[in-house]
């Protein structure tokens, strides 16, 4: 059985609650401090089993640590009603994914909660990332990610290479992005089904993972700024080939 983790902030608990209540098994609440749109989820029949508890804001802290917790925290394990999508479920679906999002070494959970935001929020499918190197589904980014964590699915993968061109087998064009590209993300078609490629922090896309993609392209960026965080660039891809795709043609 999967270990119980702690999750914080109103938008990550709320989530949980709507999307997996039998995997919540307890959430301590601030007192004085309840939103409503978390009261209304944990007021529903299917939360009806979740332990509640109203604390103080030191409670809180003592179980959560301080910083960013909004006043919620709530203790949680998967359940069997939220299964884990492989990639291969991901791309045998019907219908068949559009737009994934594939993050190369992104280490910062801050980061892969703000990369699961950014792809929520202009209609991706999935986030993938590999099993090593990669930052997990902590608390943190759980918190970055505001929602979007229990919303998309995070597709986890051994061999990242091996799942680009499994990702390009089934159709989408897979398009990297490097500061150092002499081509623009401007000139690049993006209403197909897609793949985003982004690098980590460190050192952007690995050289396998740069081979792999049909097209590496790059963020226009003017003097001094020579590139952006991932989750940022993530941003920048992702709302671009969203207005691509609503603009039609």
């Amino acid at each position: 059985m999967a270990k119980a983790e702690l999750v914080f902030g109103v938008h990550a608990v709320r989530a949980l609650v709507e999307r997996d209540p039998a995997g919540v098994l307890e959430v301590w609440l601030q007192v004085r401090r309840e939103p409503p749109a978390l009261r209304r989820a944990l007021s529903l029949p299917a939360a009806s089993d979740i332990a509640m508890h109203r604390v103080s804001r030191e409670t809180i802290e003592r179980i959560a640590g301080p910083g960013a917790h909004q006043g919620v925290v709530a203790r949680y394990r998967r359940s069997a009603a939220a299964p884990i999508v492989t990639l291969d479920r991901l791309l045998d679906r019907t219908p068949p994914p559009s737009l994934i999002v594939v993050l190369d070494e992104v280490q910062d959970p801050r980061n892969l909660g703000a990369c699961l935001r950014c792809a929520a929020g202009a209609g991706a499918d999935a986030v993938v990332v590999a099993k090593r190197r990669s930052a997990s589904l902590t608390a943190a980014a759980r918190k970055a990610a505001s929602g979007a964590a229990e919303r998309l699915p995070l597709v986890t993968v051994t061999n990242l290479a091996g799942a680009l061109e499994r990702i390009a087998a089934v159709g989408l064009s897979v398009i990297g992005a490097a500061a150092d590209a002499e081509h623009s993300l401007y000139d690049v078609d993006l209403r197909g089904p897609l793949a985003i490629v982004l690098g980590g922090e460190e050192r952007g896309l690995r050289r396998l993972t740069r081979e792999k993609c049909h097209r590496v392209v790059s963020i226009p960026l003017r003097d001094p700024v020579e590139s952006l965080n991932v989750s940022v660039a993530a941003a920048v891809f992702l709302f671009e080939a969203a207005r691509q795709r609503s603009a039609g043609g």
